[in-house]
């Protein structure tokens, strides 16, 4: 069949995503599950791909939606939901407050700098689920604080979870991860200085948000963007995220608590006689206990990380590889049971409750009632990861990226970005954006001319941006925050700043290629 038609054939469930979630505003399990049958009979009939093949192909999907995905959301909610019941959400919400009570502050501390590092040492979801239901608990209307984190996790992925995706990148171009790094680093350096600008209009919902925070907030880009690069360039992809997310939420923290401490005289609270009402401290005791489960599971992550081979040698023994798709080419799908972020969260939540002496009991009933909770996403993000998987075995995948080099040509490296986007929208994953588009990206720079490492740069870059609009990121954020139902909202929100986000990289990308001479 003509691959011009192949490739309208093949983006009609991606078109169908986009319609179904941001006009219709259908909820996101029964549109995701109509699209993951629809992509099943599009592809035994117009790719003609086995029909076990698709059988297993799914089978493949739901597995790895399982385990880790969901595990991530459950594990995530499941510590949100213990701080609840134990009152120790409301100890970090005064701890919160003893920094800032400006809520613009408050979403670069949480959002783009706790949510940055969650991304840096774990990803998965993470980075959406954590930073999201704590905004929630401590007052921001739930849509926002789904619509933020989304924002905000957009950036990071590119070197998530400790540098999978640009490391993984690098495997399937055959390119050095070296200057990969550097050349991603350089692309995202521009939208780093822009999106906490961006938090902070979107919290007050005015360009006059900025008033009177602007230094704070370009200090927290700044202080991302420069550590990243430096990183990049000089050891790799595994700590530029890592590194830029802790000095800017240090640097945010540190800004906010000398501002706290010049305007603290306005924010003393009298009674109605004018006196002062006595504030109860938080003991340094009583905040590590509040923030245990957290600390925990970042110290977790890290010495479980490639950054401790020992570690990390051992706990990969506690693994499976198992074969499920059958079709050509199979590969089997490694599924790590101890040293996953999922699995990290629930040890971190419940030896972190152990130590503030909660129930086993207690914790056990929180934890049934979490998983009751997730029903709906359970069948948004099964369903999405199906679909990720049929579309990537049965090549209709390769139909999208072949049929867009042959419609733009030179102009290629515009699209380039967006390419890496739609890999992440169908997958909800950076890394298998550039497993699905990493190689054809290398191999159309090569024969446009272009450097392969910009325009295999450019598919993680725009990945990031596919981050916001994905269906699974979208049903993380909605099952952290209580919105389950509410994704089409959230996605006709997250999708402009997407378009936004890909046309301006695009550019970068273009004038980069051809002018720039990289």
């Amino acid at each position: 069949m003509n691959e011009y038609i192949l490739f309208f054939i093949a983006i009609v469930p991606i078109i169908w995503l986009i319609v179904s979630l941001g006009a219709l505003k259908l909820p996101a399990h029964k549109t995701c599950f109509f699209t993951a049958i629809l992509t099943f009979f599009i592809a035994i009939v117009f790719w003609r791909m086995p029909f076990m093949d698709a059988i297993t192909a799914s089978i493949e999907g739901v597995a790895i939606a399982i385990w880790p995905i969901l595990l991530v959301i459950v594990a995530a909610l499941f510590t949100y939901n213990l701080a609840v019941e134990t009152k120790s959400m409301d100890t970090m919400k005064n701890m919160l407050s003893s920094i800032t009570t400006d809520e613009r502050i408050q979403v670069l501390i949480l959002a783009w700098g706790f949510g940055g590092f969650l991304e840096a040492v774990a990803g998965y979801g993470t980075a959406v689920a954590i930073p999201a239901s704590i905004l929630a608990s401590i007052g921001f209307n739930p849509v926002f604080a789904a619509i933020i984190c989304l924002i905000a996790n957009t950036v990071p992925t590119a070197f998530g979870a400790i540098g999978i995706p640009v490391t993984t990148l690098a495997t399937v171009t055959g390119l050095d991860v070296m200057n990969l790094s550097y050349l991603i680093s350089i692309q995202l350096a521009p939208f780093i200085i822009i999106i906490p600008f961006a938090l902070v209009i979107l919290t007050k919902k005015s360009f006059k948000a900025i008033k009177g925070v602007f230094w704070i907030t370009l200090a927290s880009g700044v202080a991302f963007a420069i550590p990243q690069i430096f990183i990049a360039k000089y050891l790799g992809a595994e700590l530029p995220a890592l590194v830029g997310s802790l000095c800017s939420m240090l640097t945010t923290i540190l800004i906010a608590k000398l501002m706290n401490k010049k305007n603290k005289s306005e924010s003393i609270q009298h009674d109605s006689d004018g006196e002062v009402i006595a504030q109860s401290k938080i003991s340094l005791k009583q905040g590590v206990l509040a923030w245990l489960p957290y600390i925990l599971l970042c110290v977790l992550i890290l010495i479980a990380s490639p950054l401790f081979p020992f570690v990390n040698e051992f706990l990969a023994k506690f693994s499976s590889n198992i074969q499920i798709y059958s079709g050509e080419g199979a590969k089997p799908i490694h599924f790590a049971w101890i040293n996953t972020p999922g699995m990290m969260i629930i040890i971190a939540t419940f030896i972190a409750g152990l130590v503030q002496k909660i129930k086993i009991s207690t914790m056990v009933d929180v934890f049934i009632k979490t998983l009751k909770q997730l029903t709906k996403s359970f069948v948004t993000i099964t369903s999405i990861v199906a679909i990720s998987k049929i579309m990537s075995y049965s090549t209709m995948t390769s139909s999208i990226s072949f049929g867009l080099c042959a419609i733009t040509g030179t102009l290629y490296p515009i699209i380039a970005p967006l390419l890496g986007a739609i890999g992440t929208f169908v997958t909800g994953s950076d890394t298998s954006a550039n497993i699905l588009f990493g190689g054809l990206q290398s191999e159309a720079a090569k024969s446009l001319g272009i450097n392969p490492y910009w325009i295999a740069a450019a598919n993680t870059a725009g990945a990031t941006a596919g981050k916001m609009i994905s269906p699974q990121s979208i049903a993380i954020a909605t099952s952290a925050t209580g919105l389950i139902g509410k994704e089409g909202k959230i996605f006709s929100s997250t999708i402009k700043f997407c378009l936004v986000y890909v046309i301006i990289l695009g550019i970068v990308v273009y004038l980069g290629g051809n002018f720039i001479g990289i």
